[in-house]
């Protein structure tokens, strides 16, 4: 994505383009010249611009070459069919009469071809290689050069006349849609555009680089960022269990790795990892607190060869917390801090959080049926999906003001692949199933307590929570932080965010992150 380069797919549609165009020079339908008299000049800016644009654009950009075992590639074989449909079209023209009727004769239902067919192929293009460049300047050409040769169609056709009512309705609203999904498009991929620029690595001593490395026999995806090498390096433990996040991560690692190299890491048994690893561990059978533990012991011996550090920072969020911790604690001699983000106690904080709602909703004179319904099967049954069902009720009473939309950021994620999708319709299906995928995972944290894990930590411990979190509720966090002794600890209370503050407030969140480390870590 935005890669400088020189496009060989690029030169070939540029030939693909030109050459019939050069032979239809002496070829021009009969009195062509005097309907390019009646053109609009508006339309004629626009062309003008979008051919200069366009013929730049697809030509500086390597993004646009063949990607083997691509699933963008789809889009390439959509582009290049409609090429070869358009070297189709100047053959049937070449062949005719060559008068105006040929030249505007539809093909394969596409009307004005000549001039709607390279454009969309551009177009397609442009989507291929996720370049809005490229994608805008093939919509100023479209506008100009489709809206010309639209022109001259209506004046030597009388196809507009005579239709019935609902047919020309029935026009305007699929081409009202298709523009809406020409420019819904555009824009997502602007963003992501946007968001590669704004969190791309360009230092010498950078690094920005998306790899698997083999942990527990399992080769396991690893996304690291950061300007400059030789500084900290923090290991982000992502949340669920099985939830990866490394594709949103941009939205807060943008504004750490000026100071720090931030490694993402998809998790046995999730994400990328499960998908590279699916033909020998379909079931997750390996999947296990324990194991993750000795995949993370390996991660961070190599992250600290590899950057040629003594030490690592951990961060955790919600389930990764209990990893982090646990690891935190058993192993201090790899640890400079924890930062435990969102952090988990027990499975029992979801108690606290219905009686609050409880309250909440006597307080409002509100139905309370459904919620006590949902407490008593949570109480009788403790299940993930009794657990899910009774926050489904709890949180109505716990609206958060700054919430993220994470499936936008995903969506315009300069980093989501096609196995991150993937795994998201996982988790968007069916419960049972995604449950099952992980159940070792699940199971232990419905019975786990981090306070057995020990309440030392031997190095310096900051937490940081959403004011609103109600799936860690701070209550239970802040008890936590109280007990536990360390070298040094602080808590950060970020106002009116969630369960996910990264996401929520993602600057604010890593100024508390910088201030904690700050205060507490002498770093070098």
């Amino acid at each position: 994505m935005i890669h400088f380069g020189f496009s060989y797919v690029g030169l070939i549609y540029l030939i693909m383009l030109f050459i019939p165009n050069i032979i239809w020079t002496k070829n021009q339908p009969k009195d062509y010249m005097q309907y390019v008299q009646n053109e609009n000049r508006f339309l004629r800016i626009m062309e003008k611009i979008g051919q200069a644009s366009v013929c730049c654009f697809v030509l500086i950009f390597s993004d646009f070459n063949v990607r083997l075992h691509s699933i963008w590639s789809i889009w390439l074989l959509i582009s290049f069919l409609l090429m070869l449909l358009y070297e189709v079209f100047w053959i049937r023209y070449f062949k005719s009469r060559k008068s105006m009727s040929d030249f505007y004769r539809s093909i394969c239902g596409v009307p004005v071809a000549g001039a709607a067919l390279p454009v969309c192929a551009f177009f397609f293009l442009g989507v291929y290689g996720c370049n809005v460049f490229l994608i805008i300047s093939t919509i100023i050409l479209g506008i100009g050069h489709i809206g010309i040769h639209l022109g001259h169609y209506k004046e030597i056709s009388d196809s507009t006349k005579n239709k019935p009512v609902f047919l020309r309705i029935a026009k305007w609203v699929i081409n009202t849609i298709f523009i809406a999904i020409l420019g819904l498009v555009t824009v997502i991929i602007g963003c992501r555009n946007f968001n590669y620029i704004t969190s791309f690595i360009h230092t010498d001593k950078g690094v920005d680089e998306g790899r698997y490395v083999t942990l527990g026999g399992q080769e396991q995806y690893l996304l690291i960022k950061g300007q400059n090498v030789e500084n900290p390096v923090i290991i982000y433990l992502h949340g669920g269990p099985s939830s990866p996040d490394s594709f949103i991560n941009y939205t807060f690692q943008k504004y750490l790795t000026d100071e720090y190299t931030v490694v993402s890491w998809d998790q046995r048994g999730c994400g990328r990892t499960y998908f590279k690893n699916a033909e020998k561990d379909f079931q997750n059978e390996t999947a296990s607190f324990e194991q993750a533990q000795s995949d993370l012991d390996e991660l961070v011996t190599y992250i600290i060869k590899r950057f040629n550090t003594e030490k690592v920072i951990i961060i955790g969020h919600s389930y990764g917390t209990m990893l982090g911790s646990q690891y935190v604690i058993n192993h201090p001699e790899k640890v400079k801090a924890y930062i435990g983000v969102g952090q988990v106690v027990s499975i029992e904080s979801d108690i606290y959080s219905y009686k609050d709602a409880l309250e909440k909703a006597a307080a409002s004179g509100d139905d309370t049926s459904a919620l006590e319904m949902a407490y008593k099967k949570y109480v009788s049954q403790k299940t993930l999906t009794s657990m899910m069902d009774l926050r489904k009720q709890t949180g109505r009473y716990h609206t958060v003001p700054r919430e993220a939309n994470t499936i936008w950021k995903g969506i315009v994620s300069p980093y989501m692949g096609v196995d991150d999708l993937r795994w998201f319709l996982k988790q968007a299906g069916n419960l049972d199933k995604y449950i099952a995928l992980n159940q070792q995972l699940f199971d232990y944290i419905m019975t786990a307590n981090v306070l057995d894990y020990g309440l030392e930590y031997q190095v310096p411990v900051g937490f940081i929570s959403g004011s609103e979190d109600w799936i860690t509720p701070v209550k239970y966090s802040e008890d936590y932080y109280h007990l536990i002794d360390a070298p040094q600890k602080q808590f950060c209370l970020i106002e009116g965010c969630g369960h996910s503050p990264q996401f929520d407030a993602p600057e604010e969140f890593c100024n508390a992150l910088r201030s904690i480390l700050n205060e507490s870590v002498s770093l070098p």
